[in-house]
Order: C-alpha cells, then structure tokens, then sequence
C-alpha cells in the first residue's frame, strides 16, 4: 500500500503531495522518508504552479518513527536521519510555490517539513514541536531561525515546547489560519490567485531570492547534523527522550 500519493495538477496548476500513514499519524519510516525524496524529484523535474504538502487523517505529521530505534545501528539511524535533511533540502529547492496545509500535530521531521514551506496554513487546533535537542539532534535549524527569527527559533528549539496555532501566528510559523479542513482548498486557491499573473521563471527566482540561506549555509545544515548524529550515545539519548515524552 503507498504511503506517499502525489495527485497530479489538474487545470488549477495546484498539485498535491498527501502523507498515507494515518494509523501512524504519519510518522516517517525508511520507507515513507524515500517514496517523499521521489515524489519531490518528480515534482522538481514537471512542476505544477503550486504544490500543497498535506497529511491524511487526524494529524499532519508525528516526525521521525522511532520503531526498533533500539536494535538499529548507528550507521542506520545516521542514514535515515540524513535521508531526512535531503528531503527538507529537495522540498526548499522545488522551483514552484508549496503550501503546508496542517492539522492536528505536526512534531519532529514533521514540523520541519511545514517550515520548508512557502506558505503555511493550519487550523486552530494545530500543534508544532521541535524536539530534537531533546536527544542532541541538529534538524533544520538554520532554516527554522531563517523563517521565526534567531530568538524565536531559540526559544522553540531549546525548550522543546509544544507551540499553539496562535504562537505559530506570532512568530511567523504559520501564515494563515482556517476554520475547517474544508476551508484548506479556497484558501490555497486564494493563495495561487495572488501570483496568477506570474511565468514559472519568475516565481523560482523570487523564491530563490528570497530563501535567505545560501549553499554554504545547506552545506552546514547537513554537516551539523551528521556530527549531532555520530555523537556517542545517540540510542541512549533518544531512550531518555521517549521515556520522558
């Protein structure tokens, strides 16, 4: 059964990549974390006008799945977890507008991907968490204070907290708020109306302008992470982080 299904754009120009693992609120297996990367390579190579990032069921994305962590080893979990930044990286880089509709909890990885976002749409229940100092994990941090800010993204990453839809407003995480889920699609045609007037060109470039981080700074991101990962200890770190959460 696929647990990524990209919908192609129909006339709209508005493409959809959905998350299938309701039962799991989503979470990111090897799997699901590789049929993502593929998705996205196939949106890069024919982009739609604007590709909405979405999860089924009741919650957006519960982050990285943490099933049989305890028998991985360290050179898997360091795979899946940089398997994870490229994702992040291919999701900032697709040369169309990308629109994160989020309900119910978006944590870890999952949050991370609604950062990677142009725009970011979620309802008034919606909860974010950036848990991955907890267990000494480096995760798209730059790209966070590039987004909130550098005291915001401090305040989120250090104390691991669980932001609501309205700190998520305030700081910039979220750029609208809709009622019902069912409120998700005008609001995203309304999105796309704004740039209607705009050829595929200039659109990228002004994303690309306007990314706020350059190749060193990706470059960084990854290096960062693979030194957080190989850290001594990693098993040990994540056992006290899920015994406490």
């Amino acid at each position: 059964m696929a647990r990524v299904m990209l919908l192609p754009a129909g006339d709209d120009g508005i493409g959809t990549l959905r998350l299938e693992r309701p039962e799991k609120a989503n979470a990111l297996d090897a799997g699901m974390v590789e049929a993502i990367g593929e998705a996205l390579d196939t949106v890069a190579a024919a982009p739609p006008r604007l590709l909405v990032l979405e999860g089924s069921g009741r919650n957006f994305c519960a982050g990285f799945d943490f099933t049989g962590f305890e028998t991985a080893s360290e050179g898997e979990l360091l795979w899946r977890f940089v398997a994870i930044e490229q994702v992040l990286q291919k999701l900032r880089a697709l040369p169309c507008v990308t629109v994160a509709c989020v309900q119910g909890g978006a944590f870890g990885a999952g949050a991370d991907m609604v950062a990677a976002c142009t725009f970011r749409l979620g309802l008034p229940g919606v909860r974010f968490r950036f848990p991955g100092f907890r267990f000494g994990l480096a995760l798209g941090t730059r790209a966070l204070a590039a987004l909130v800010g550098q005291q915001a993204a401090r305040e989120v990453l250090l104390s691991g907290a669980v932001i609501d839809h309205a700190r998520a407003l305030e700081i910039g995480l979220l750029t609208g708020l809709v009622d019902t889920v069912e409120g998700f699609a005008p609001a995203v045609a309304s999105l796309a109306g704004r740039f209607a007037g705009l050829d595929a060109p200039s659109v990228l470039l002004a994303l690309r302008n306007t990314e706020g981080r350059d190749a060193v700074a990706v470059d960084r991101d990854l290096a960062d992470l693979v030194r957080s990962v190989v850290r001594p200890g990693l098993r040990q770190r994540i056992a006290a982080y899920r015994a406490q959460a």
